[in-house]
């Protein structure tokens, strides 16, 4: 009996040891509902959970996971959780988690936690908390009214919005929903009640608006609260597609949850009050026009508290009457400030005018502390991102006013729009301010994730650095720009220039939610599609662009592992294929007609002088390649979603239309494409138009071309950039990619930073925008070729990655990380004569094959011995691979 009683109490020691997880390595971090962090207000009720995990020990891994989910934190334990009780799922998924739990609906809250299992069986501790809303999602959720201010003739006033109110009961949560038509601010009881800025994302205002959801639960008191919304018109300009004169307009109503139960506490309607600001807005926000702010001091506050409020005229607001558009709540995080610093230089431009130089472009927000004014003195505060080719200031191009009240500190800052620039000039200043006195700030949008690269070539270093900068001044908005000072418009072909790119060096999935839902409200009658999106008017591009919802939605599902960019869109995906298909002859797109939505048929864009990219024989080839990529993903999206019908009508159209690619393009005495220029050489190559016999002989008319007739440059375009990248990528070409990228002189890389380049530029010559979108392409070489760091498609969100990096002549080391869904990943290489050593660490939940890239005679892992020199299988860990060579 003793001995039986002895091995009971073993096994019940064990399984306490099993339930407290005290024996697993795995700890359990950055929890996220949509991939968003502590959500107040999804689009759906379906949410999906992720986590990170992290171990000290190698080949740790999940093999199953527990989540809960409750109403209230009280009943976030297995034996009361209202929601959801997941049990134990044998699972090594950690990443876009279906919830499976009681029906969930409309203004709601929840919480929850997860506990995961080792691979021998232990447990770990139960998570923190986290936390997800509902926002409102049916048109009968609301009760408000929208509501603005009179605006006095073409005055744009940034209005503030006021309404006093009693409150008596403060409840568990009181959640603000805020559906602004432009841009807006939340103060409660004086207090912002939010660091965010240029809120919120953008949309299609004639399909769609968004809300944003505060909880202002901490800002509340018993009794008399005050709230003040602060709107600003941002995109919300007059005469462009569902806005409606005399905005800025907002609808905004206050959600209490008191005992499990929601009431509607505060809405919007004719009862709040309005009056100016301060601050007015400038210019029409078309291109070149996008204006600026006029900020009369005389009638700006101290702050917004009650007293100060008092001070202002106020009138009853205007009760506004809006055409009905789909309202959803925002899913991409918000705008934030995301550094500040200072100008390096000032410089005198005459008696009363001061040109300071902020050391580089950046795109966001200025604050400047001036020196004592006048009253109504009106100061001019005016931004370019380059000198012209004298050094001289670009005057007129977009420009602040501020109108001194003649009081001593007064300072400016934007509020409801922002520029990109370089260089700043103050005029009507008799002295200038000091350069602590006037900060810079960069605003995006607050994604997540960051990555790094270095090596042994400070020029790469450079390249790479300035790429990886300027993705950083685009993304603003929940969404990326081409330029964010002359257009500010969110170009498909730009976007397909850099997506593989940006979504390498950032974790962007909420971002591209919010593009791509943009790019299906702006999808027209018969399929036919804009050039961006948004899209508030006409602009050019080609099918390149048009074709982004195919490519972007499936490299986030590469990236990331999302899926539902593909099911949401695979309807309007196929209908613009149909689009395409009216407008093909004989089995070869053709030049469709200009819209008054969009404009232009190109194929590259943006190219070096020399290069014609309006030939007919290369945009026909350009787009032909291009509509085969869409066939082959459309292929592949097909399967994913599991539609075997589509699958093989689209690899059908695939492999009918390559031969023909080939046929109409190839010059047999030439052994060329279409005008000979990189990319029309390149291009069939990448898609699989060129048959294998084929492909030594265009190779080598590429490298040809390239070393007489480009002088060793790389010479194409927009489209061009990406796509020699990719073929470089995957054929192992990185000596013909460093030695482009070596060139100093025009054009290149090297040029643009010889010649002050702090981000990448429009053109190669240095041409009209110098912060933009165009050539940030190449960005995904340095982790996918150097580093070596290539997703899986068959196991999309870097559940697999396959490490290859790829050695270069003039390259000794090489050093990258990136945060990947499944935790941070890095790689660091050097070589010597004698040896060849990589370190690797790969996150918890990604199992890496690694190839290696020399003729090693012996092969240590972690000090020891491997049977294999050539490619090593590995699961998660640190690991230092020695070869000796």
């Amino acid at each position: 009996m003793k001995g039986i009683y002895l091995r009971l109490l073993f096994v019940c020691f064990s399984l306490m040891a099993v339930s407290c997880g005290s024996r697993s390595s795995l700890e359990i971090t950055c929890l996220q509902c949509e991939k968003l962090n502590d959500p107040l207000g999804i689009d759906n009720v379906s949410p999906h959970f992720s986590w990170v995990l992290s171990s000290k020990d190698q080949g740790a891994r999940q093999t199953a996971y527990q989540i809960l989910v409750a109403s209230d934190k009280k009943y976030l334990s297995e034996d009361k959780a209202d929601l959801w009780d997941s049990g134990k799922i044998d699972s090594e998924a950690s990443n876009w988690i279906l919830y499976q739990g009681n029906a969930l609906k409309s203004k709601s809250f929840s919480y929850w936690k997860v506990r995961v299992w080792d691979g021998e069986g232990n447990v770990t501790a139960w998570s923190e908390p986290a936390c997800f809303g509902i926002g409102l999602l049916n048109p009968e959720d609301w009760s408000a009214r929208y509501i603005g201010m009179d605006q006095d003739g073409d005055k744009m006033e940034s209005p503030l919005l006021r309404k006093t109110f009693q409150s008596n009961v403060i409840g568990e949560k009181m959640l603000f929903h805020v559906n602004s038509l432009g841009y807006h601010e939340v103060y409660v009881n004086g207090k912002p009640v939010s660091d965010a800025v240029l809120t919120p994302a953008v949309s299609q205002f004639d399909k769609r608006s968004l809300i944003v959801t505060y909880d202002i639960t901490p800002f509340l008191q018993k009794g008399s609260n005050e709230i003040v919304i602060w709107l600003g018109k941002g995109w919300y300009r007059d005469g462009l597609p569902g806005v409606v004169e005399g905005g800025p307009f907002v609808r905004a109503q206050l959600e209490c949850r008191e005992n499990g139960s929601w009431t509607t506490a505060l809405v919007t309607d004719g009862s709040w009050m309005a009056s100016e600001s301060g601050y007015v807005s400038t210019g029409n926000w078309r291109p070149h026009q996008f204006g600026g702010e006029v900020v009369n001091a005389a009638g700006l506050l101290p702050d917004l508290t009650s007293s100060s409020l008092d001070r202002l005229e106020w009138a009853k607001a205007k009760v506004a009457e809006i055409p009905a558009h789909k309202v959803t709540p925002q899913m991409a995080e918000l705008n934030r400030i995301q550094q500040e610093f200072h100008p390096v230089l000032c410089q005198a431009a005459g008696d009363t005018a001061w040109i300071f130089d902020m050391g580089k472009n950046f795109t966001g927000w200025t604050k400047i502390k001036f020196p004592m004014l006048s009253s109504g003195q009106k100061v001019r505060i005016s931004y370019c991102d380059f000198l012209d080719g004298d050094g001289q200031f670009r005057d007129g191009l977009y420009e602040d006013y501020y109108i001194a009240s003649g009081e001593a500190g007064e300072r400016f800052v934007n509020k409801f729009n922002y520029h990109a620039y370089r260089y700043l000039k103050l005029t009507n200043l008799a002295q200038a301010p000091a350069l602590s006195d006037i900060t810079a700030c960069l605003v995006h949008t607050d994604y997540s994730g960051s990555s790094s690269f270095s090596c042994s070539d400070e020029d790469l270093n450079a390249i790479h650095d300035m790429v990886q900068y300027t993705l950083r001044c685009l993304t603003l908005g929940g969404y990326m720009v081409d330029c964010p000072q002359i257009e500010r418009l969110g170009y498909g072909g730009d976007g397909n220039a850099s997506t593989q790119t940006v979504q390498t060096m950032y974790n962007l999935s909420p971002l591209y939610m919010n593009w791509m839902q943009a790019w299906a409200d702006c999808m027209r009658e018969y399929g036919s599609m804009p050039h961006t999106a948004p899209n508030p008017y006409n602009a050019g591009g080609g099918p390149y662009w048009c074709g982004f919802i195919i490519t972007a939605s499936w490299q986030t599902y590469v990236n990331y592992g999302d899926s539902r960019l593909l099911e949401r869109y695979y309807p309007y995906m196929k209908k613009w294929l149909e689009y395409v298909d009216k407008y093909t002859v004989d089995g070869l797109l053709k030049t469709w007609p200009n819209t008054e939505y969009r404009n232009w048929y190109l194929g590259d864009w943006a190219t070096p002088v020399g290069v014609d990219q309006t030939n007919i024989l290369s945009v026909d080839a350009v787009n032909n390649c291009f509509i085969s990529v869409c066939y082959q993903t459309m292929s592949k999206i097909a399967g994913i979603l599991g539609k075997e019908q589509d699958k093989q009508v689209y690899a059908t159209k695939y492999k009918e239309l390559n031969p023909l690619i080939h046929k109409t393009f190839y010059d047999p005495q030439q052994k060329s494409y279409a005008t000979g220029t990189q990319i029309d050489l390149i291009y069939p190559m990448l898609v699989g138009a060129t048959p294998d016999d084929k492909q030594p002989d265009v190779r080598n008319t590429l490298y040809r071309v390239t070393e007489e007739r480009f002088k060793g440059h790389l010479a194409t375009g927009l489209v061009g950039v990406p796509v020699i990248t990719e073929w470089a990528v995957r054929n192992k070409q990185s000596d013909f990619i460093y030695g482009m990228l070596k060139k100093r002189d025009y054009p290149g890389y090297l040029y643009m930073l010889d010649n002050g380049a702090t981000t990448t530029w429009e053109h190669w010559n240095g041409e009209r925008s110098h912060i933009h979108n165009c050539y940030n392409g190449i960005g995904s070489w340095f982790y996918q070729a150097l580093a070596g760091i290539n997703t899986d498609e068959e196991n999309p969100g870097y559940k697999h990655v396959i490490i290859q990096p790829q050695l270069v002549k003039g390259l000794s080391w090489v050093k990258a990380a990136k945060e990947t869904p499944l935790g941070l990943l890095e790689v660091k290489w050097e070589k010597t004569d004698a040896s060849f050593v990589l370190e690797l660490n790969i996150p918890v939940g990604c199992e890496a094959t690694v190839m290696i890239p020399v003729r090693a005679k012996t092969v240590l892992v972690n000090n020891e011995i491997s049977g294999k020199s050539d490619a090593l299988e590995i699961p998660s860990g640190r690991y230092r691979i020695t070869c000796t060579l």
